[in-house]
């Protein structure tokens, strides 16, 4: 990546969200900003629920040409004709997804703080590596993926490499030089305005 272009947004949707409501926020957010992806990040296990949101926010994102992928749910992704899947268990699932979806499909893989797990991601066939929580949080063990991982994974591996976690302003100018992707999600859907909390941490990314 360049020094000078700047990360692009990475949009990841609430755990649990009304789904009339919500598609009224993701659509503003995404006529008011340049979204790479939109992740639909749902902490549901219902199929129908996951099934019903995949579906009104793929119409949502395909109308704007953005991707849209899904945490974890390799046969969702390919029923609903959705873009990829978002592995959460750093490198295991990753063969068996590339193998599912295809080679056309995006598979990217949450590697928490970890470089070794992040490097067996990106052998396995991943096509972008999340690490995180960057930020301060009570979730997780309280593990951090600082500012040196970031740092070393942009000099060292062309991967395209996501941070993610307890974002907030002055965090996203510090990686900005470092990391390709910021996934932004909880960080503005508590706002009553996403669209312009999230333009307030675009803008500080200088």
């Amino acid at each position: 990546m360049a020094e000078a272009e700047q990360p692009q947004i990475y949009l990841v949707t609430p755990r649990e969200f009304e789904l009339s409501a919500f598609c009224d926020r993701l659509a503003a957010v995404l006529d008011a900003h340049e979204i790479a992806c939109v992740r639909l990040a749902l902490a549901t296990q219902d199929e129908d629920r996951l099934s019903r949101a995949a579906d009104a926010c793929r119409e949502i994102t395909h109308a704007r040409d953005i991707a849209l992928v899904i945490d974890s749910h390799l046969i969702l992704a390919e029923r609903l004709g959705l873009d990829g899947v978002h592995l959460t268990d750093g490198a295991r699932s990753v063969r068996t997804a590339r193998k599912a979806l295809g080679s056309d499909a995006i598979v990217g893989a949450y590697c928490a703080a970890s470089r070794h797990e992040g490097m067996n991601a990106g052998e396995a066939g991943a096509d972008y590596i999340g690490f995180g929580p960057v930020g301060a949080t009570a979730l997780g063990d309280g593990s951090l993926a600082g500012h040196e991982l970031f740092e070393w994974w942009s000099q060292m591996i062309e991967l395209p490499v996501v941070a993610e976690g307890a974002l907030d302003a002055a965090l996203m100018e510090a990686l900005a030089p470092v990391t390709d992707f910021f996934a932004i999600g909880d960080e503005i859907w508590g706002s009553d305005d996403p669209a312009k909390a999230l333009g307030a941490l675009i803008a500080a990314m200088g």
